[in-house]
């Protein structure tokens, strides 16, 4: 274990120091490498392994060439389905399920997912657990049906029911499903949505899914991907041992499809209760392996992707018709798709911005884009390349990139194709592809304000299933334990002061060639005048709309030419101005960035376009059921006086937000956002050093105004918890969002160690009982939790709970009664105890694993004041702990469980529910 070092406090002392030019997007690719080698079992199993010896961990992805387009007619919704069941269910080796063991070796990053062309399972895992995680995935593959019972198919099917209620009671959530079946014709396999219908849930049986499994899940249809702590001798070896046996299965020949062409244009209308009307354009084009999809990408960002996109600078801030537009390109592996969305601002006319779409993307086809957009474009993309590339697993990381690869192009190294794509595209090229393909007819579909449309539930009842005969279970040896873990080598802290005296406080990482920069103030939302709710809000984001001599659109294309991204946003007590930048970039990123935190201009034509679209974010926030529930709990458990007991987005009201003047955001950034506030916290492969001239050079010379600055007031006393329920009326919602909020008697300055690890067995994370119970016993939910919020001055609980509108006032209840018993007479098992000691300890050296992840454990170490050798105390004092000190701790923090109960749901389905329950209900309506 190193322990960190804290350099003196000492002023910088300035060393010569010239600007450094930007660096063109071709010489950032030449940093992207995933060296990588492959073989192949007796089986068909594909294998590619990648070394990355950066941590103790290795990322195990399982990928299948089976999604929802190989689904056929009547099984829609099958691939997904039979994800969640491989996720969340025993085999027939681990009887107790993947989860727990995951969880108890401190697996990190671990899900499934589905897609039109894929299914895949994943997990990051310390190197030390390696051949644990690689039993389960083989016994995952090869040993699922025999542990697959009817109860457990009803209960995986409701979960992912009400995983399409979730989405479908979002605003707008209803709308692909329209796209998809007007875009492709009856038969066609992209033409249903990957959630499927509710009619075939309700209709697959257990021997349906068997069958399905026996298609699709053989090694002979997978590939596996191994990056991290590992090489190919040793993966070779492992692989063997664990999925050598499994014989070959069926082998499934991924779908065929064609790029399909509407006959003319379909214009569609639909209803949503949203407070604005939003026109959207889609065609189908060309998919991933097509040699024009990173043409059609760059098309999408430059006219509606990028900050400085064409939509924006037409609709947004020029004639400021919209609130928000949007272009994008969906890359599959037979085809894809090319989709435009703009908001129109409320109240105006929808029919004239509809035509200017139309207009201005007609002239964008006719004439192409610049060299230069082109290139920013193009910068963009491969700077994100690198940032998602910094993970060796997850969503993001270079597992995924090799396994697409593999499973759509036979190429594991396909991403070098893609790159040598990007970095070939020409403005003739994208102009080219814009007329092959989107001259075609479009589908152009408007969703209006008003009652939605019917809504298809899934069957009150289903028929009895068919009996099936149990299968048979094939036993392997036990599975191997966890070996010893390596422990945590957190990277050491290095401090100086600026000039001026801003401290710097840095952590190394050379994964890649990234720097990531949060300049902090002491601030946040909590600092907001408690008549001008939103007053911050407002102010970060002017912050970009111009700055020293850039307007809006010169700040967006400047950042894209460096292929950099600057932020500004408030959690409750800070407020960061953020960049993450290519570390070639740095100095000239630093220059624009300084000049967005020092020098905005804050123009009346740019504050009152803001206010607009800030309006507009209220009314979205008001449309939809977790923004309703969010307005609403604070003010319920702080009080509508403490600076907590605010809406936490920080959005403000219209009233508020209306009567804001340029003289009190002027008059804010001059309190708030200072030097004299101002800490900074770096992550960089580049030393100190290089870095701190920099700093010092854009920063440093910043002289803080001559009137104080803002000290915030915590003195208003929280009210006395009164056990209570708030239903928010919000008709035709198929599902119902719970809220349950009360305040802990501590701050975030008092460590929560102890509290944190209890809570994991009632509240925090898959296995907590809350989730076992609701979603995956009785199969109401998607899923639901309960946690401390790490706020600084005093810390709120939330348990959040979405569950089916019919299972609303008994899921308050159940909630109710496993808090009470958790309080009383059912603490911490031994078995939990294990399992959440084990699981904190051997996650953390792969919790550490990215640059943003070193950021934020910097930045908290700072707000909550811990020492910077905090993270590497933590697994001595988690292996100290006792049930009896978990008990305490948790009945020591939320003693009774007094929570106040929101819930934003339909009132006429979910009040009889709720008034049984004994509480005092008042119900609010829809504001």
């Amino acid at each position: 274990m190193r322990r960190a070092a804290l350099l003196a406090a000492v002023f910088l002392a300035v060393t010569p120091w010239q600007a450094s030019a930007q660096v063109p997007a071709s010489e950032l690719a030449r940093s992207v490498d995933i060296p990588f080698e492959e073989f192949t079992l007796d089986n068909g199993l594909r294998v590619v392994v990648h070394t990355d010896r950066k941590a103790p961990v290795v990322a195990i992805h399982a990928w299948y060439n089976v999604g929802s387009k190989d689904e056929p007619q009547g099984q829609t919704g099958f691939a997904h389905l039979f994800e969640h069941i491989g996720l969340f269910n025993p085999t027939e080796n681990v009887p107790g399920g993947l989860m727990e063991p995951l969880r108890a070796m401190g697996a990190t990053d671990w899900n499934g997912t589905t897609w039109f062309d894929r299914t895949n399972f994943f997990q990051t895992v310390p190197t030390s657990a390696v051949e644990q995680a690689l039993y389960m995935e083989s016994d995952r593959m090869g040993h699922l049906l025999g542990a697959l019972s009817q109860e457990r198919l009803d209960n995986q099917r409701g979960v992912v029911q009400n995983e399409k209620r979730q989405g479908d009671n979002q605003p707008y959530g209803l709308v692909y499903y329209t796209v998809l079946e007007t875009l492709f014709p009856e038969g066609h396999p992209y033409r249903h949505s990957t959630i499927g219908s509710m009619a075939d849930l309700d209709a697959a049986s257990l021997e349906d899914l068997r069958q399905w499994h026996r298609d699709n899940y053989g090694p002979n249809n997978a590939v596996l991907v191994l990056a991290g702590d590992i090489d190919v001798a040793t993966a070779r070896t492992l692989v063997n041992r664990y999925f050598g046996h499994i014989p070959r299965g069926a082998q499934n020949e991924p779908a065929q499809a064609d790029i399909p062409t509407l006959s003319a244009r379909v214009d569609k209308v639909l209803h949503d209760r949203v407070p604005n009307t939003q026109l959207g354009r889609t065609w189908v084009v060309p998919g991933l392996v097509s040699e024009e999809a990173a043409s059609l990408d760059v098309a999408a960002s430059i006219f509606g992707g990028l900050a400085s996109s064409r939509l924006d600078n037409a609709l947004v801030r020029g004639d400021e018709t919209a609130t928000s537009v949007s272009a994008g390109y969906q890359p599959f592996q037979r085809l894809g798709m090319f989709d435009l969305d703009v908001n129109v601002k409320p109240g105006g006319d929808a029919d004239a911005v509809s035509a200017r779409l139309d207009a201005l993307l007609a002239e964008y086809i006719a004439n192409g884009p610049t060299e230069a957009e082109v290139e920013r474009a193009v910068t963009r993309r491969i700077a994100g390349v690198l940032q998602a590339l910094e993970p060796t697993g997850g969503f993001t990381g270079k597992a995924v990139t090799l396994a697409e690869g593999e499973l759509y192009a036979d190429d594991p190294g396909f991403y070098r194709r893609q790159l040598a794509a990007y970095g070939a595209v020409t403005p003739a090229s994208v102009k080219a592809a814009m007329q092959r393909w989107l001259t075609r007819p479009v589908l152009a579909i408007r969703v209006e304000p008003g009652e939605r449309e019917a809504y298809v539930e899934a069957a009150d009842t289903r028929p009895p299933p068919a009996p099936a005969q149990p299968l048979p279970i094939t036993p392997r040896a036990p599975m191997p334990p966890v070996g010893e873990m390596r422990p945590l080598a957190f990277p050491s802290t290095e401090r100086l002061r600026l000039s001026n005296g801003i401290e710097v406080v840095y952590a190394r990482s050379t994964t890649v060639p990234i720097t990531r920069i949060a300049v902090e103030f002491d601030a946040g939302l909590a600092a907001d005048p408690a008549d001008e709710l939103g007053t911050q809000s407002l102010m970060l984001g002017l912050l970009k709309e111009a700055a020293g001599d850039r307007d809006a659109a010169q700040i967006a294309e400047r950042e894209e030419e460096l292929g950099a991204g600057i932020s500004a946003n408030a959690s409750m007590d800070r407020t960061v101005i953020s960049l993450t930048s290519p570390s070639a970039n740095l100095d000239p990123s630093l220059a624009l960035m300084a000049d967005v935190i020092r020098r905005p201009a804050f123009r009346p034509a740019d504050i009152e376009r803001r206010r607009a679209q800030q309006l507009a974010a209220i009314a979205q926030e008001r449309s939809s059921p977790n923004g309703m529930a969010a307005r609403a709990w604070p003010a319920l458990a702080f009080g509508p006086d403490h600076p907590y007991g605010r809406p936490m987005t920080g959005l403000g009201s219209p009233e508020t937000v209306g009567a804001v003047s340029r003289e009190d955001l002027q008059a804010f950034h001059a309190r708030w956002i200072r030097p004299d506030t101002a800490q900074i916290f770096v992550v960089s492969d580049k030393p100190l050093s290089e870095i701190a001239p920099m700093l010092d050079a854009h920063l440093g010379q910043w002289v803080p105004p001559a009137s104080p600055h803002g000290e915030k007031n915590f003195d208003a006393a929280v009210p006395a918890a009164q056990p209570r329920i708030v239903l928010i009326d919000r008709p035709q919602s198929p599902q119902s969002i719970i809220l349950g909020a009360m305040v802990l008697p501590t701050t975030g300055h008092q460590d929560r160690v102890v509290f944190n690890a209890a809570n994991e067995a009632i509240g925090s994370g898959f296995l907590s009982r809350i989730n076992q119970d609701i979603r995956e016993t009785r199969g109401w939910s998607y899923g639901l939790g309960g946690s401390a919020s790490g706020l600084e001055e005093q810390v709120p609980y939330l348990i959040s709970a979405p569950v089916q509108a019919n299972r609303t006032g008994e899921s308050v209840q159940v909630l109710i009664d496993q808090y009470h018993a958790f309080l009383t007479d059912r603490g911490v098992t031994p078995a939990e105890r294990e399992r959440i000691i084990n699981a904190n300890v051997r996650q953390l050296p792969g919790q550490f694993e990215t640059s943003a992840a070193l950021l934020n454990a910097l930045r908290s170490n700072a707000l909550y004041g811990r020492p910077d050798d905090y993270w590497t105390t933590l697994a001595p004092r988690y292996q100290a702990l006792d049930q009896a000190a978990l008990d305490a701790e948790a009945r020591r923090l939320l003693g009774q469980a007094p929570f106040v109960w929101v819930i934003v749901g339909d009132a006429a389905t979910v009040r009889p529910q709720l008034e049984a329950l004994g509480l005092p209900v008042e119900v609010r309506a829809a504001q």
